[in-house]
């Protein structure tokens, strides 16, 4: 799927800028820009796409990129469609490396947030007690003077770099080579899956879809996201598993059944394979870290 690019409108008056989208506007298409991004998802889950990560996301996260990574975020419904307290919400902070300055950015004091925004270009999930101190910084700063939000943006990169609290999402091997036809066949792929991964889906059937013999779809596949669409596909129904365990009153077996799983036991197993937890250690893990 070939990211497009997306230009963000300068504001004179500030040297980066600062967004809360709810609901609807937080739709987006697979996209890059020159901006480094720090996005706070306030309240909303789904399956996220950044390089050739793929994953859930879920309220709370919090994620550093670099400039030119390519993402996007496939919000479930009811965030995006819902108009009252209960709708999707999230903060939106992108500046350009040079918002600082080159002469600050050579300061001895700043190399650790150097090599920070260098590591960023691969995408960078905050984790722990850092994930929380810059989310509430992220949330601070809608409200503050325009001096004070400078402050707060060196101030969360900072507490990154020092703590490394984070995980690298995205591979060094990523590149954003799709041409127009690899993009419009990705998209094909990807929306297939979103729509039916909770049914029975063969390497066949999707291979129809791009008219492609099953061999030379999955030679296809994987040259362009450098795994194979089993892997994939096993991605977003873990990734919704993890949200139906943390946000819905169901058990495992229901849990199992919605996510195309008809024996718990693949469940397990593949669920132990993406998070290396089993589905209620997982969902007891998650529970606790929001206390």
């Amino acid at each position: 799927m070939k990211a497009t690019l997306k230009k963000v409108t300068p504001n004179p008056e500030q040297s980066f800028s600062i967004r809360k989208d709810i609901g609807q506007n937080m739709l987006n298409d697979w996209h890059y820009h020159p901006e480094c991004e720090l996005l706070y998802i306030k309240r909303s889950s789904g399956t996220c796409l950044i390089g050739d990560f793929i994953g859930h996301f879920q309220s709370g996260d919090t994620i550093l990129f670099g400039s030119n990574l390519p993402h996007t975020f496939r919000h479930e419904y009811e965030y995006i469609e819902k108009r009252d307290e209960t709708a999707g919400e999230s903060v939106v902070i992108l500046f350009m490396r040079e918002t600082f300055g080159s002469a600050f950015l050579n300061l001895p004091e700043i190399k650790e947030i150097v090599k920070l925004l260098n590591i960023a270009n691969l995408g960078l999930k905050l984790q722990g007690e850092t994930r929380k101190l810059v989310a509430e910084i992220a949330d601070k700063m809608l409200n503050v003077s325009p001096s004070k939000r400078l402050i707060y943006l060196l101030s969360a990169l900072e507490i990154i770099a020092t703590t490394k609290e984070y995980t690298i999402l995205s591979s060094n091997g990523f590149t954003n080579g799709c041409n127009t036809s690899d993009g419009d066949r990705m998209k094909v792929i990807f929306d297939y899956t979103f729509n039916n991964y909770h049914n029975k889906i063969t390497l066949e059937e999707v291979a129809t879809l791009l008219k492609m013999a099953k061999h030379s779809f999955c030679r296809y596949f994987r040259s362009k996201t450098k795994k194979t669409y089993v892997q994939f596909l096993m991605e977003v129904r873990i990734g919704h598993a993890c949200r139906l365990l943390v946000e819905e009153d169901l058990n495992v077996a229901e849990v199992s059944y919605s996510c195309g799983y008809n024996n718990i036991s693949h469940l397990y197993h593949q669920f132990k394979a993406i998070t290396s937890k089993k589905p209620l250690e997982y969902k007891n893990d998650y529970l606790n870290s929001r206390v």
